[in-house]
């Protein structure tokens, strides 16, 4: 994988990060909550150590 495609899908997944946060929101989510937040916190992670290899990408 070139850098190029995967700065354009990093950065197509932080995008995703909006629908994460509504879907917290719901009051319906019950055991489900615990894995959206997990995937928050990982995408947090990942954005992290993205823009620590690529520091011209942070926003």
């Amino acid at each position: 994988m070139d850098k190029t495609t995967l700065k354009t899908q990093v950065i197509e997944i932080e995008s995703k990060k909006n629908f994460l946060i509504e879907l917290l929101e719901k009051p319906n989510l019950g055991n489900l909550r615990i894995d959206v937040n997990q995937a928050l916190e990982e995408l947090d992670e990942l954005m992290d150590e993205f823009h620590e290899v690529f520091p011209e990408e942070k926003k």
